[in-house]
């Protein structure tokens, strides 16, 4: 491609659209692993969170651009040989392409481990636990924590933070790489097991590289996922080192695999176009985005390329909350002009649509339309047998009537 040194805002967003896979037409037949693979490969990792109120976020990057699809075929894509995506830390908890794997290996050693302080205290205090549980998970595993439990009298004094010794160590040990999550239970906690009995052998011989070739190759890959991004983008895609991401950045900007672009009529921050980067003419794009999609992973890019302001607000009290517990943007060709508070209602079988609210220009009975559509193919997909009318929100007059018309 030629190389480009501006470009207009219309043309970033399109570039970040369809970089992420969003403005590929979803398959009119029935999705299977090729279509997995393709978008594991294009985005790298799929974030995981406990938190289920529409469904586990991991299985939503899929339906966002593949439509409705059986999620068996991710679960057996991270938890089932041949492995082609595996649990580690990414942008967060997450489901990574299996290939990232070398690339990671880093992340163990001592000089590069960002595991909490409080977890690599207790490894450090207790090594006769730690030797411990390692040769309980090489005797016994795939094993859960609950499953290696020791009578202890446990620390509750933090919210979220009361994990046994054991766990502890486990969630050392996994950082470290000496042990690796086989899959989740039912009760969605890891299942621990040796590296080699659970990663592919071809993976496991590739050689290590070094912790800068490492970050390159991730900024490398963030890039791609991006289409265009910042610095601090690139960083947080992977959580990158800031140091060590201007270095990569650097080199790849030298070798021509980065161009620094800016954006007229933009902030003027430095941004970065990936050399294999589409330029779309125009982009066709319809999707309901989970919190912990990797399109809206870093939160100053969305307000830079898309005037789009977004939070989570799951950790916010009721009483302060602007949008709602759990909500979804609405992603409509090259703009975000909507958003909705979910709820998964399986014991009435519905969809609820707590509050619905428009961008600003976008309270439009088109926008209505669309993501009423969305909306009724996302409860589709879900088994749910409908889609609850909101209540509250500027867009919730013109979302009722419909929703009923879509349904």
């Amino acid at each position: 491609m030629a190389v480009r040194e501006t470009l207009t805002a219309a043309e970033a967003r399109r570039v970040a659209v369809a970089a992420q896979g969003l403005a590929v037409p979803r398959p009119e037949r029935p999705v299977g692993v090729r279509d997995v693979q393709a978008v594991t490969t294009r985005l790298g990792q799929f974030q995981i969170d406990s938190v289920n109120v529409v469904t586990r976020a991991h299985f939503v990057p899929l339906y966002s651009r593949l439509g409705g699809y059986d999620t068996t075929l991710l679960e057996r894509a991270a938890h089932r040989a041949p492995r082609r995506l595996y649990e580690y830390w990414g942008h967060a908890a997450s489901l990574l392409d299996v290939n990232l794997q070398p690339l990671l290996r880093f992340r163990a050693q001592a000089a590069y481990r960002d595991v909490w302080s409080n977890v690599e205290r207790a490894a450090r205090e207790q090594p006769g636990l730690v030797e411990h549980v390692r040769q309980q998970v090489a005797d016994r595993g795939p094993v859960s924590a609950r499953q290696l439990e020791v009578a202890e009298e446990r620390d509750r004094s933090q919210w979220g933070w009361n994990w046994s010794s054991v766990k502890t160590v486990l969630e050392w040990l996994f950082y470290c790489g000496e042990v690796t999550s086989a899959w989740r239970n039912s009760q969605f906690e890891r299942v621990y097991d040796l590296p080699e009995r659970v990663l592919p052998a071809a993976v496991l011989a590739r050689p290590t590289p070094t912790p800068e070739e490492s970050v390159r190759g991730l900024v490398a890959r963030a890039a791609q996922a991006l289409g265009v991004a910042s610095e601090l983008s690139l960083r947080d895609y992977f959580r990158t080192r800031p140091e060590m991401t201007r270095q990569a950045v650097a080199e790849l900007v030298e070798e021509g695999r980065l161009l620094p672009v800016t954006v007229r009529g933009g902030t003027g921050r430095p941004l970065y176009l990936w050399h294999e980067a589409r330029v779309p003419r125009r982009v066709r794009a319809r999707a309901l985005l989970s919190p912990f999609d990797s399109m809206v992973f870093e939160r100053a890019r969305l307000e830079e390329l898309f005037g789009f302001r977004y939070r989570i607000e799951i950790y916010v009290p009721q009483a302060k909350r602007v949008h709602g517990y759990y909500v979804y943007p609405f992603l409509l060709d090259d703009a975000f002009v909507a958003r909705v508070d979910l709820k998964a209602d399986r014991a009435a079988g519905v969809l609820r649509v707590h509050g619905a609210w428009a961008e600003p220009g976008q309270g439009t009975p088109e926008v209505a339309e669309e993501l009423a559509a969305e909306l009724v193919a996302l409860a589709g997909w879900l088994g749910l047998g409908g889609v609850a009318a909101p209540a509250v929100g500027d867009l919730a007059d013109l979302l009722g009537p419909a929703l009923r018309q879509a349904g």
